[in-house]
């Protein structure tokens, strides 16, 4: 957690942060990765910004995380967030120390992000999609399942990244006991939409149906919170085209056999 000879701290929690942790007032932690590398130059900010300010407006205390001047920082400001350029690494639990140790600006996965929170106490994450297996090659697995399944928090997301292979992402998810529960759905959100994916095994009509104590008590790792972006089953929109054919037209156009790093 720290340098040696009482140095700075290799992780720092700004002080609104830790206020809030102590007082047990809700606190959610945001990615860098959707800034740096989700969106178009430019947009990814704004995302950003706009993501901290939805979580205010909801009650709680944004806490985006990111590597940042020599530490692994959680609860960056809306200036500091313009850092995180494109040209910032992309840091997995994996990367952390490295993007410390050597000053780089880190833009955390939904993984690194994770392993932030197992240090600092926070409890839950607000992200875009999660990572998982990749299609084609079934030993190529996101480190977003390890740190959720090591890391008591509630990650709320709209599903599986549905470029990757979700149906062995699920399997994997029961393997290694995480529950995923949908908000509002019966099946799985699939990263651009609603529903279309697997059947889930757990639904709640609402958040705070979803972060009773009592729903989570018996877990010792994380659990995901699929959600409708509107929590209410909705037909498709007229000329909806379902993700999974839109990703096999993207592979096969790339010429590729699996994409890799999600």
């Amino acid at each position: 957690m720290r340098r040696p000879a009482g140095s700075d701290a290799v992780i720092r929690v700004a002080p609104e942060i830790s206020d809030a942790l102590r007082r047990r007032a809700p606190v959610v932690a945001l990615e860098t990765t959707l800034v740096a590398h989700g969106f178009p130059a430019g947009e990814g900010l704004e995302v950003g910004v706009a993501s901290a300010q939805a979580v205010r407006d909801a009650g709680a205390l944004p806490a985006t995380v990111g590597v940042l001047d020599g530490a692994l920082r959680v609860g960056l400001s809306d200036s500091e967030l313009e850092q995180f350029t494109s040209d910032a690494r992309k840091v997995g639990p994996r990367d952390l120390a490295a993007a410390v140790v050597q000053g780089a600006v880190g833009a955390t996965t939904v993984g690194g992000t994770l392993a932030a929170c197992r240090a600092a106490g926070i409890g839950f994450l607000g992200t875009g999609g999660i990572g998982g297996v990749h299609r084609g090659n079934r030993m190529d697995i996101s480190a977003d399942l390890g740190e959720l399944a090591r890391t008591e928090a509630l990650v709320v997301s709209s599903g599986i990244k549905s470029l990757l292979d979700v149906p062995a992402t699920m399997e994997l998810l029961e393997s290694l006991g995480i529950p995923v529960v949908g908000l509002g759905t019966d099946d799985l959100p699939l990263f651009y939409t609603a529903h279309g994916g697997p059947p889930l095994p757990a639904r709640v009509e609402s958040a705070g149906e979803a972060a009773d104590p009592q729903f989570h008590a018996a877990l010792d790792g994380g659990r995901d919170l699929a959600a409708d972006d509107d929590v209410g089953d909705r037909e498709p929109a007229a000329g909806f085209q379902h993700p999974e054919g839109l990703a096999q037209d993207g592979i096969s156009v790339a010429g590729v056999g699996r994409p890799a790093g999600c």
